[in-house]
């Protein structure tokens, strides 16, 4: 008899070993799918993220450009004026066209951009680009000479380099 119930004993503690393993899997089995949801969450809502700021940084471009587009059209219809002007004197266009010319101006700068690249200055050929080369004893070395058309640059970023001539 006492072997009986040691049988009976060790049949019990097999089901409750049973029964512990099956619980301990089913809690584990229940986190995983808690972390499993979790993840899923968090990819949704980074993907969510993603898409919003993309639309974000597309809007402001898309307004920004317009925006400086809209300043922009105040030069051109200044040059339609300009040229339908028919009375003026060569004078009277020169002294319009510096204005157009100072407005153009003060709309780059109210936009970031800069100019750069006066004669006198010295050659950076990180941001002139030297197209000439001339001998001139007024000058010093590695002095620009000759501007042919201006760079800009917006913040550190160059835009345009400057197309220069370079004295000795």
């Amino acid at each position: 008899m006492a072997e009986e119930k040691k049988e009976e004993l060790k049949k019990e503690s097999k089901k409750e070993a049973k029964a512990k393993k099956k619980d301990k899997t089913e809690q584990l089995e229940k986190e995983l799918e808690e972390k499993n949801n979790q993840m899923l969450r968090l990819a949704a809502e980074y993907d969510n993220f993603r898409k919003r700021s993309q639309r974000e940084k597309d809007a402001i471009y898309g307004e920004t450009k317009a925006q400086l587009i809209g300043e922009l059209l105040a030069v051109a219809d200044n040059f339609e004026r300009a040229l339908a002007n028919e009375n003026g004197t060569a004078e009277d266009l020169h002294k319009g066209f510096e204005m157009i010319s100072k407005q153009f101006d003060e709309i780059l700068a109210k936009n970031g951009a800069e100019k750069f690249g006066e004669a006198g200055e010295e050659f950076d050929p990180n941001i002139h680009s030297g197209v000439m080369h001339v001998e001139d004893d007024s000058l010093g070395e590695n002095v620009i000479a000759e501007v042919f058309s201006k760079g800009y640059r917006l913040g550190d970023r160059i835009i345009r380099h400057a197309v220069v001539k370079v004295a000795n």
